[in-house]
């Protein structure tokens, strides 16, 4: 299973949901939707935004845990 740490990175970094919405060009939905992890699938261009403005990699944002 794949577990979003969005939340976790972003706290870190000190940046707001709204704040990384609009550096990464998706709307604030969208990224709450990431964030709370109510998806089941991301673009890659979705992730290069948002590991660009997080200055962070892609194993910083996903984790992979056994079921």
């Amino acid at each position: 299973m794949i577990v979003l740490r969005l939340d976790r990175v972003m706290a870190d970094r000190k940046i707001s949901l709204n704040e990384l919405a609009a550096k990464v060009g998706i709307s604030n939905v969208n990224l709450s939707n990431i964030k709370t992890g109510k998806i089941s699938a991301i673009r890659f261009s979705t992730l290069n935004g948002i590991c660009q403005a997080l200055h962070c990699q892609p194993g910083d944002v996903l984790e992979y845990r056994e079921e």
